[in-house]
């Protein structure tokens, strides 16, 4: 049996142009909602008596006196004043416009706005998901190889300053890299050759790690001690009572011979099982920052060579153990003996593609390809002859590091204040760069002219990156995460250093204009009182007049006997 033939109706073609005349009117409501308004107001203009209304506003505008004029402008200006205020402050803490924010958020769905989890945008995000990726790793914060020690460092400036150096959000960060350094899950399980002591020594330790209050870790470390020798409560009194350096060195020194007195143990024994590899993995961590921090305080002490060694002895000793970041304190400790050769052996081995970058790294290059030509380097004489090869090499390098973190040069040319290094640092960011800076200054200082080819060249790097959060030339695009960050690790005091540089936004600069002009108008209705309410009449008049027009056009095309056709039907 035949199949029967599509009968008479409607065929695809009109159907599509059916479905796209629905999405165009679901994506642009307000058009026919401004049609239906017209047109509705044209039917209704007798009923509601639309003409005798506007007669009689355009009456009490008429009677109006300046004072309502003076007292209408002056306090729009006041209100435009306090919205400019408030959106200013907004800025300044979150980078973003409030009005800006709550339109796109809460706004733009209700106007039509497209849906950020259609189909379409999906398939663009998938497009995007490796640069994503990319971004969020280099948002990651790392603990500051470089960071200070809070009682004879960060304490003494607050001493001196009355200022906390360190936000709540980096120390947080700290004691959660301890608890993870420095205790396992497994510290009361403890083998059954140990002591009591030993036990209810991790045990209090584990607390301390976990307090907030500085005196109540440093009682609980002294508590610790009273029990047994324990390389864990001399660290966290080497870091936070110790006043000097000396004193921190005595302690860690202590800590030492306790912390490899444990690790010898637990060498013995961490093929026993996994509560017994926990354990050694933990001992080895409190060895290896024990022997950091020593190295860290010689550094401090002047004895550079001696921290040198110590370096590369544990460099030797724990090479899988990279997240300590041990090579940049080398790098520094190398700059000030100036080994260069040295220094571009180190980096020869960690300036490598596979290896994260910091801006340690990216700048120390860059400093050893500018010695080379620093000295002699005059930007007159490279406008004229051109730049010579060592020069080019100099050149590209200060872009390399300039592109990694833009915000390096303005604290090695001291246009911005330093401030002390937070304890965390985010990869790209101002608290990188502080980090940075804080430790480097003097190397750059010490080369002759380094500073001043940095200040010649640095600011070319953007010119190549004219759009850095899309596109990098070198390295992926700058994260835009890094201000937020960075405002969470460094102190309120501190002005955040943001790139790439953000424009006012257009309701700032709208908010500023409207309340220049209605202050002008308040003056000026002020003082001249006829004369402005000549003038506010005619723009008035002259406002309304298209609306007039049109009602007249409505009235000439439209019967008026329309509305009472209607109701009798």
């Amino acid at each position: 049996m035949a199949e029967a033939g599509p009968g008479p109706g409607p065929g695809p073609g009109w159907l599509e142009q059916l479905k796209s005349c629905f999405a165009w009117s679901g994506t642009s409501p307000w058009t026919l909602w401004l049609f239906a308004l017209l047109c509705l107001a044209g039917v209704l203009r007798l009923p509601l008596r639309i003409s005798d209304n506007l007669s009689t506003v355009s009456m009490f505008l008429n009677t109006l006196t300046p004072k309502f004029y003076v007292a209408l402008t002056g306090t729009s200006s006041l209100i435009s004043g306090l919205i400019l205020i408030f959106e200013w402050w907004y800025f300044r803490k979150y980078g973003t416009s409030f009005i800006e924010q709550v339109s796109v958020s809460h706004l733009r769905p209700l106007l039509g706005g497209v849906d950020n989890n259609s189909p379409n945008n999906s398939n663009t995000s998938n497009g995007d998901s490796d640069s994503n990726r990319q971004s969020v790793s280099e948002c990651k914060v790392w603990r500051n190889p470089l960071n200070l020690f809070r009682g004879a460092e960060y304490n003494r400036y607050t001493w001196v300053t009355g200022r906390e150096p360190l936000t709540y959000y980096d120390m947080n960060l700290s004691a959660q890299d301890h608890q993870t350094f420095f205790t396992c899950d497994t510290d009361h399980l403890r083998p059954a050759d140990a002591s009591k002591q030993m036990n209810s020594c991790q045990e209090v330790m584990q607390k301390a790690w976990r307090e907030r209050n500085p005196q109540a870790r440093i009682s609980a470390a002294h508590e610790a001690l009273e029990l047994n020798e324990c390389a864990t409560a001399y660290i966290l009194l080497a870091e936070e009572e110790a006043t000097t350096i000396v004193e921190a060195e005595k302690l860690f020194k202590q800590a030492l011979k306790a912390g490899e007195g444990c690790y010898r143990r637990s060498q013995q024994l961490q093929h026993h099982g996994a509560q017994y590899e926990a354990q050694h993995r933990r001992d080895t961590n409190v060895l290896v920052y024990i022997k950091r921090r020593l190295a860290m305080c010689a550094r401090k002490l002047g004895r550079t060579r001696e921290a040198v060694k110590m370096m590369r002895d544990l460099m030797k000793e724990f090479p899988l153990l990279s997240m300590f970041n041990i090579h940049e304190n080398l790098l520094e400790a190398l700059l000030e003996l100036q080994a260069y050769a040295d220094v571009q052996a180190v980096l020869a081995k960690y300036d490598d593609i596979s290896l994260p970058k910091s801006a340690t790294i990216c700048y120390t290059a860059a400093l050893l390809k500018a010695r080379a030509v620093s000295d002699k380097f005059s930007p007159e004489a490279a406008s004229r002859r051109g730049l010579s090869t060592a020069e080019m090499n100099a050149v590209e390098a200060i872009h390399r590091a300039v592109e990694f973190n833009p915000h390096v040069p303005k604290y090695l040319l001291e246009m911005k204040s330093l401030i002390l290094p937070p304890e965390h640092i985010l990869k790209r960011g101002d608290s990188e760069a502080i980090a940075y800076a804080f430790f480097h200054l003097q190397h750059w200082k010490r080369v002759e002219g380094a500073l001043n080819l940095l200040h010649c060249t640095w600011e070319g790097t953007f010119r190549m990156i004219p759009y850095p959060l899309e596109k990098g030339h070198l390295f992926y695009p700058y994260p835009i995460c890094t201000e937020t960050a960075d405002r969470e690790l460094l102190p309120s005091f501190h002005e955040v250093s943001v790139y790439p540089k953000k424009e006012l936004p257009f309701f700032i600069l709208f908010t500023a204009g409207l309340c220049s002009f209605t202050a002008m108008l308040a003056l000026l209705t002020h003082q001249f009182p006829e004369l402005m309410g000549v003038f506010a009449k005619a723009f008035l008049s002259t406002l309304f007049a298209p609306l007039n027009f049109v009602m007249e056009k409505v009235e000439s095309i439209l019967p008026s006997s329309l509305w009472h056709q209607l109701t009798r039907i």
